[in-house]
């Protein structure tokens, strides 16, 4: 089915048309802010493309590696390369049956609130502290791969912040008022990561090198079931256990789910291939894989678009940047904007093939508070109407539909986890709660 996935090619625009748009001296044609708010509003998809960023190429080509570098080295190591470059984990890396590896940190804009009041008309690029030295040492840094890791980290990141803080200049001017930047700049930080989503081979390696409990009839006999279960494309809970949720896409990286935030930021992923024949020593040693092409030409990252009842597969220009929306935006704009359902998906018949890419999320401050009085919750809930709207077609096309109800018994209604004077942080903590927490429609999964 993978194969016969209709292609989402994305809206794309160019950097420098984008920092013209988001001028305020701007005097552009309308045909590009429209073609934004199509794309990002009620009747899109909710996400497009910025293309020809100045220095990404080079940055995504350094960093995106180290994803997979960093995912497998082994846990002291990786402990302190993560302390000496600032950075964290948001997911356990002790345990070995892990299907993404995340590596994280806070990105600050350079002046916070104090930017509001003063808008540079050449685009948004002064909000952020992007310092010149650190482009001028990428290319420096063959001597130890991880030396430059923190600075390539924060270029990169800073670099997708603007990009974001102009989108919602644009949007903002579309619908009217400031809603979206200055909740972006009162925020004052993001947060980065840099992903490896597994391949079986990398899953593979980790468990022979994860600490062995128990008989060595048992470990072997959990090695085979393991590597059975990987093979078939079978998801593993944190606990080892396969879990088959939606037997229509059994075989994904990542479940549905909706971004909280206001904009999430990616870059088109890098695809790396590992030996089929691998021992763990191997690996850890040469563990930076062989760059290649998307197997299917598209990212692996697939939408549910409403509008046409159906999950596409997104496709982008080679190192673009992709930019999501989030519940947060669809909130503030008063459903103006609409926030992106998606997953990403594991290549089927690829057991040696990785993804790496790289995600910065914008989202408004913790104490930001919500008013929902005036937000269309049944026009425009995503997590709910547009499902259900889904399933009115469900004698065109009943594989579609069965696909649909099993996103809808994952995915919690936003109606449940948003109410009215909510702050942002109590609505991430309840948005986590009922996805993962110990109830969640996820918890296990």
């Amino acid at each position: 089915m993978e194969e016969g996935s209709e292609i989402l090619q994305l809206y794309e625009i160019r950097y420098s048309d984008l920092l013209l748009l988001s001028s305020s001296s701007s005097s552009c044609s309308h045909y590009q802010e429209k073609m934004i708010m199509e794309n990002l509003g009620p009747t899109g998809p909710g996400l497009l493309a910025i293309t020809n960023v100045p220095d990404a190429s080079l940055l995504r080509r350094k960093l995106l590696p180290l994803a997979r570098r960093l995912a497998l080295l082994s846990p002291d190591d990786r402990k302190r390369i993560l302390r000496d470059h600032n950075l964290g984990s948001d997911v356990p890396l002790k345990n070995p049956d892990r299907n993404v590896s995340s590596f994280a940190m806070q990105l600050k804009y350079a002046q916070g609130t104090e930017a509001i009041e003063s808008k540079p008309s050449d685009g948004v690029g002064s909000h952020l502290n992007l310092e010149n030295e650190t482009m001028g040492r990428i290319s420096d840094i063959e001597d130890d791969v991880f030396d430059n890791l923190e600075n390539m980290f924060k270029a990169l990141g800073l670099c997708m912040m603007e990009i974001g803080l102009c989108l919602a200049r644009i949007c903002d001017t579309a619908i009217g008022g400031n809603e979206l930047e200055q909740s972006l700049l009162e925020s004052c930080a993001a947060k980065g990561r840099l992903i490896h989503y597994h391949s079986m081979v990398d899953s593979l390696v980790l468990r022979e090198a994860g600490p062995k409990k128990g008989s060595s009839k048992r470990n072997a006999n959990n090695h085979a079931r393991s590597k059975e279960n990987l093979l078939k494309g079978a998801n593993l809970d944190t606990n080892g256990n396969e879990v088959r949720l939606c037997e229509i896409h059994p075989n994904l990286w990542q479940q549905w789910h909706y971004d909280y935030g206001i904009f999430t930021l990616l870059t088109d992923p890098m695809f790396l291939l590992s030996s089929h024949r691998t021992t763990v020593k191997s690996e850890f040693s040469n563990s930076s894989g062989q760059e290649c092409a998307s197997p299917s030409g598209h990212s692996y990252l697939q939408v549910f678009h409403p509008n046409k009842n159906k999950v596409l597969m997104v496709k982008a220009s080679p190192e673009s940047f992709i930019v999501q929306v989030g519940e947060s935006a669809d909130i503030l704009s008063k459903g103006k904007l609409r926030s992106t359902l998606h997953c990403v998906r594991r290549p089927a018949r690829f057991e040696n093939l990785s993804r790496e890419t790289f995600v910065v999320f914008l989202q408004p401050a913790w104490s930001k508070t919500f008013s929902i009085s005036d937000y269309p919750m049944e026009q425009y809930n995503p997590s709910v109407h547009h499902l259900e709207q889904a399933e009115e077609h469900y004698f065109a096309d009943q594989d579609q539909n069965a696909l649909t109800q099993e996103i809808q018994k994952i995915v919690p209604p936003l109606s449940a986890r948003l109410k009215d004077g909510m702050t942002f942080a109590e609505f991430s903590r309840e948005t986590t709660k009922q996805y993962y927490g110990g109830s969640g429609l996820q918890s296990n999964k």
